[in-house]
């Protein structure tokens, strides 16, 4: 057993580059995915919202955690090798995705409906209206909660810890598992994740002043 020191601080802050890359991979990916979503939910085809409704009511309704346990553990059972990292930036893509699309669904629906029946004045098809009139003002409504989210993913990742993703979290059980000193370590954790989310808290509470100010005038 040895005490918690320096070396174990680097091991910790060592694995926050672990922490930032799967939050990036989850965000883009959950972004892109998360877009489709919210377009098929605002689309005319009764087809695409019904599966896209269905695909949010399963992610938002069921935890993370036990999602990363379905996709790490049940791949196998169907004949898949899969690594944590696939693991996790599966669970964590199609989690944020459900939550994203969600948000940006609203933020399309938000858009008066004078917009929309502007754009349908011009003779615009449902592809030249999202592109050049609904989504430019619906990605401005969008900005603040969408930063607000990516707050939820870093923290979220702490969760792949559970099937073995060597992140902050996971980092700090195997230094506490060493040093038997779960105040030091899991203090520096916390610490870690303050310093990484909060400039994010920040900037999403600024953007929404920002706004508000903007709508204000």
């Amino acid at each position: 057993m040895r005490t918690f020191g320096f070396p174990e601080f680097l091991f910790i802050l060592e694995a926050a580059q672990w922490t930032l890359a799967l939050s990036a991979i989850a965000f883009v990916g959950g972004a892109v995915l998360g877009l489709a979503i919210a377009l098929a939910r605002t689309s005319e085809n009764k087809a695409a919202r019904a599966l896209s409704t269905g695909f949010i009511q399963v992610f938002q309704g069921t935890p993370l955690l036990l999602q990363l346990f379905l996709i790490f553990f049940g791949a196998p059972v169907l004949g898949l090798e899969i690594n944590p990292w696939i693991a996790a930036g599966v669970a964590l893509i199609l989690n944020s995705a459900a939550f994203l699309g969600e948000i940006w669904r609203g933020c399309i629906e938000a858009i008066p409906r004078g917009q929309w029946e502007a754009a349908e004045a011009l003779n615009l098809d449902y592809g030249a209206r999202m592109r050049d009139v609904v989504l430019p003002q619906a990605f401005k409504i969008a900005l603040p909660p969408t930063v607000g989210y990516l707050v939820q993913i870093i923290k979220g990742t702490s969760l792949a810890a559970i099937i073995g993703f060597t992140e902050i979290t996971r980092a700090g059980q195997i230094i506490n598992n060493a040093t038997f000193q779960p105040l030091h370590v899991f203090t520096t954790v916390a610490a870690l994740y303050f310093v990484i989310c909060w400039p994010l808290s920040l900037l999403a509470a600024r953007m929404e002043r920002k706004r508000a100010r903007a709508l204000a005038r």
